[in-house]
């Protein structure tokens, strides 16, 4: 499906000029994503990005919420849903994007695959609240009413991005996964939390798009594991050791033709004090601990992708810089080998 170590990133950027973001993309990676800035505004954070169609959304200041509305709003929505087109992403609230697709529709050549994202439904229902601050999750119709919206969001990027490669990978990022759990999310259930990703990852697949998921901390990796996912993104530079833990999880998944994804850049203030033989090292501590748990070495590093460990985009633009140039130079070490 994709070349050894073959590298792309997760999301953001702290760029507010769109073009020189996605210029640095098509320059950086073998996977090139679209990219989301936030620092260019409060509409291309994760939940306002993809709020836009959803019934009872109100937006104030930076404050985004469900109030209480018409009935036929609801309708209205269904209707959209029942569409073949999806839920469009406005250039208001995805500039990357948008520039992303004119770039590309101006250049002569396609490349193999391209990358979307959409935010996971158990962080936009969990983020997404009514008047009195309650999860719009713990709603059962606007819960259902998000997850249709999120659909609509992905069969309208892989019908964008189609166009101009010929696979393109759809990313559910899920950062709330890794707080399942706590105190802070007691009332939602693991079932639920499990159905909710098949459903966005099955959509994915059925709507022709390959389907990967990122979590940026230490999270149930048997749920994501087991949801139909194509590629496993998780923070390999901090979690590298984790994935152990699940030897026949990991085995079923590496045997179905699963690819992991290695976070392995930091993008935390860490990535100022990191060489790439560090990453290299640490990278290795990875694999080899799978290894261990009985995956062949050689189908483990065919099914091994490249990628930072999070979003850059609140990283200073120097920084962001140096992500992007030590994940092209670590792929390039692993290519010689």
């Amino acid at each position: 499906m994709f070349q050894s170590f073959s590298t792309t990133g997760i999301g953001s950027l702290p760029h507010t000029d769109p073009v020189e973001a996605c210029d640095i993309i098509l320059n950086s990676v073998d996977i090139p994503f679209w990219p989301q800035l936030p620092h260019r505004s409060f509409l291309e954070l994760m939940v306002p990005q993809y709020s836009e169609g959803f019934p009872f959304v109100k937006i104030e200041g930076e404050d985004v919420s469900v109030i209480e509305g018409e009935e036929k709003a609801v309708s209205i929505f269904y209707e959209t849903v029942a569409g073949k087109n999806g839920f469009p992403i406005s250039r208001e609230r995805a500039a990357g994007l948008h520039a992303f697709i004119d770039i590309l529709g101006k250049r002569g050549r396609k490349p193999d695959t391209l990358k979307g994202h959409i935010t996971g439904p158990l962080t936009f229902t969990l983020s997404l609240t009514d008047g009195q601050k309650r999860p719009v999750y713990f709603d059962e119709e606007l819960r259902e009413l998000a997850l249709e919206l999120l659909k609509g969001k992905v069969t309208w990027q892989i019908n964008a991005l189609k166009q101009f490669a010929g696979k393109v990978l759809i990313f559910v990022d899920e950062p709330i996964l890794s707080a399942l759990g706590t105190s802070a999310y007691l009332g939602v259930s693991n079932d639920e939390a499990s159905r909710m990703l098949r459903e966005i990852v099955g959509h994915i697949k059925a709507s022709g798009g390959i389907a990967g998921i990122h979590c940026c901390g230490k999270a149930d990796w048997p749920l994501i594991l087991s949801s139909g996912i194509d590629v496993f993104n998780f923070d390999a530079y901090f979690y590298w050791d984790t994935l152990g833990i699940y030897p026949e999880e990991i085995r079923k998944f590496i045997a179905g033709n699963g690819y992991i994804a290695w976070g392995i850049v930091p993008t935390t203030d860490n990535v100022r004090g990191v060489t790439l033989q560090g990453l290299a090292e640490q990278l290795e501590r990875g694999l080899t601990s799978l290894e261990k748990i009985g995956i062949p070495r050689d189908r483990l590093l065919q099914q091994s992708l490249l990628t930072p460990s999070c979003g850059t985009g609140s990283l200073e633009i120097r920084d962001a810089l140096k992500v992007f140039s030590l994940l092209k130079d670590l792929r390039n070490r692993y290519a010689r080998d």
